[in-house]
């Protein structure tokens, strides 16, 4: 009878994320992760069919964490700019907590082509809290974008803020 571990799924990304981060992407391996989970590698290769499809799911779990508290604040906001202060803030934490990641040349190519195929996902959530303060869905479509690129490239919020009030 084969057994039946309870959120495999979730303890081979727990495993996998802090392989990421003490060792990098370049060591951890399916073998190493599997190992540390306690199974077979076919069994891990039954969830996840590459090394890279387990590091976009890191990537995107602890992203989806962050888009859902987005929406959260922004569901009692009253005001555009403190929308646009917890998207910089929520976006920010999470470029900064998963550092080891972006900081990992082989890991960031992955990542980045990964983030490049999904921006427009990134940016569809990004922009629903900010439709409500936008004349039309292609503004907040265009902010959210602009945030993400902002962010990712250093700006401080002071910056981003300033810059978005002159376009719109």
């Amino acid at each position: 009878m084969p057994k039946v571990i309870e959120n495999l799924k979730e303890k081979i990304l727990a495993e996998a994320d802090m392989q990421l981060k003490e060792v990098g992407y370049g060591a951890m391996t399916i073998q190493s992760i599997a190992k540390a989970c306690g199974v077979g590698v076919g069994t891990v290769y039954n969830y996840y069919s590459s090394k890279d499809e387990i590091l976009i799911a890191c990537v995107a779990a602890a992203c989806m964490e962050r888009l859902d508290r987005i929406c959260a604040v922004a569901r009692y906001s009253r005001t555009y700019e403190a929308v646009i202060h917890c998207i910089y803030d929520e976006i920010r934490a999470f470029c900064e907590e998963r550092e080891y990641i972006f900081k990992d040349a082989t890991a960031a190519n992955s990542v980045d082509g990964a983030v490049f195929r999904y921006m427009w996902f990134l940016s569809s959530r990004l922009a629903e809290p900010l439709r409500k303060f936008c004349k039309s869905d292609a503004e907040a479509q265009i902010i959210a974008e602009a945030l993400l690129a902002w962010i990712r490239t250093g700006k401080s919020y002071e910056e981003v803020y300033s810059s978005i009030m002159k376009l719109f």
